[in-house]
């Protein structure tokens, strides 16, 4: 199971990348195998402002719906528009091909307050 260490973790296995301030959001490697094969993607449109813990879209897989939940708030600036053709992305690459969202943080000291890459893979049972 992937974690990369330069990323911050949400309770709802969203993964935080920090980049020129803005803040790029996905689903774990934990999150996308727990859920199976993805089919289908639902993202919010640029410019929707999206508030932390609350949904901001899903993910549909052969086995279920899940709601995607922002792990920050702030004004969505870009959207992976590839995952409307390519949902498989999630399962395949979710830390790199399959970003969801950019965000534009209202605050972003609310990153510190996510998990560190140690914290989550404890909280997922996955402690080396």
């Amino acid at each position: 199971m992937s974690v990369p260490k330069d990323l911050k973790y949400s309770q709802e296995h969203e993964w935080v990348k920090v980049e020129d301030g803005k803040v790029r959001v996905g689903i774990t490697d934990f999150a996308q195998s727990e859920l199976g094969d993805i089919v289908f993607a639902e993202l919010p449109e640029v410019g929707d402002e999206v508030k932390t813990d609350d949904p901001f879209g899903s993910v549909e897989s052969v086995k279920t719906v899940s709601e995607l939940y922002a792990p920050v708030s702030g004004k969505v600036v870009e959207i992976n528009e590839e995952l409307e053709d390519a949902p498989e992305y999630v399962n395949e690459s979710p830390y790199d091909k399959a970003w969801m969202i950019v965000v534009e943080p209202t605050d972003l000291q609310e990153v510190e307050k996510l998990m560190s890459a140690e914290e989550y893979e404890e909280m997922i049972g996955e402690d080396d």
